[in-house]
C-alpha cells in the first residue's frame, strides 16, 4: 500500500466539511462581484485619461479570472484595461489570492516601456510615496511582496529603483493590501483599486 496517498485524519476532516465548501463558493460570487463593481468604477477613469498605448490598443477589452493553483491556492482577478500580446502588455490587475494579498497591479513590456521608465521619473513625485512597489523579479507573474520580492516606490528609493528598471523590456509596479487591513465592506477594495490607477496614470499617460 502506498501511503503517501493516504490522507491523514486532519485530511479526511477537512474534505467532510461540508460547510467550508459552501463557503468558498459564497465568497467566490462575492469577490466576482466586487471585481466587476470595479470594473464599473475604473472605466470612468480611462475615459478621462487616454492612455499611452500600442496602436490596436482596445480600453474596452476586459477580462475575469477565476483559477485554483496560484502556488496551491485559488485565486480571482480582474485584467481591465487589458492588453497582451507576446511582445506587448499594458494591463492593470485587480488580483484576489486567497490566504495572501489583494494586490493592484500596472503590467507593462514592450515597445513602450522606455517611455513609461522615463515617465515615472520625469513625474516621480506624482508616484512616490502612494503605498506603491516595483517587484523585483524579472517574472511578470511573481506575486508575493516583501524583502526581496518588492521595493517601496518612495523618495528615498529613486536611485534603487533606476537601478532595478536600467534596461528592463518589462516591469509591474503594485499595491498590495494586507487581508487583516480589509474592512468588511467592499467599496474599500473598490476604493483601493481606482486610487492605485489614478496613482500609476502619471507613468502610462502621454
Amino acid at each position: 500500500m502506498n501511503m503517501e496517498n493516504s490522507l491523514t485524519s486532519d485530511e479526511w476532516r477537512v474534505f467532510a466539511n461540508h460547510d467550508f465548501f459552501l463557503a468558498k463558493a459564497a465568497i467566490s460570487v462575492k469577490l466576482k462581484r466586487t471585481l466587476e463593481q470595479l470594473h464599473q468604477a475604473l472605466q470612468p477613469e480611462l475615459t478621462a485619461h487616454p492612455l499611452l498605448a500600442p496602436d490596436d490598443f482596445t480600453p474596452e477589452s476586459v477580462q475575469f479570472v477565476k483559477g485554483e493553483h496560484l502556488e496551491a491556492c485559488p485565486y480571482q482577478y480582474l485584467d481591465f484595461p487589458r492588453y497582451y500580446t507576446r511582445q506587448d502588455k499594458l494591463a492593470f490587475r485587480s488580483l484576489c489570492w486567497w490566504g495572501h494579498h489583494l494586490v493592484f497591479a500596472l503590467i507593462v513590456e514592450g515597445a513602450l516601456v522606455k517611455q513609461y521608465r522615463t515617465n515615472l521619473f520625469n513625474r516621480f513625485s506624482d508616484v512616490a510615496d502612494r503605498q506603491l512597489s516595483i517587484c523585483l523579479s524579472s517574472s511578470l507573474w511573481e506575486w508575493k511582496s516583501g524583502p526581496g520580492f518588492t521595493l517601496d516606490i518612495t523618495r528615498n528609493h529613486r536611485s534603487e529603483i533606476a537601478a532595478v528598471l536600467d534596461r528592463r523590456t518589462s516591469f509591474k509596479i503594485a499595491r498590495f493590501l494586507s487581508l487583516d487591513d480589509l474592512e468588511t465592506e467592499n467599496d474599500h477594495i473598490i476604493q483601493a483599486g481606482v486610487t492605485t490607477f489614478r496613482s500609476i496614470l502619471p507613468i502610462i499617460t502621454p
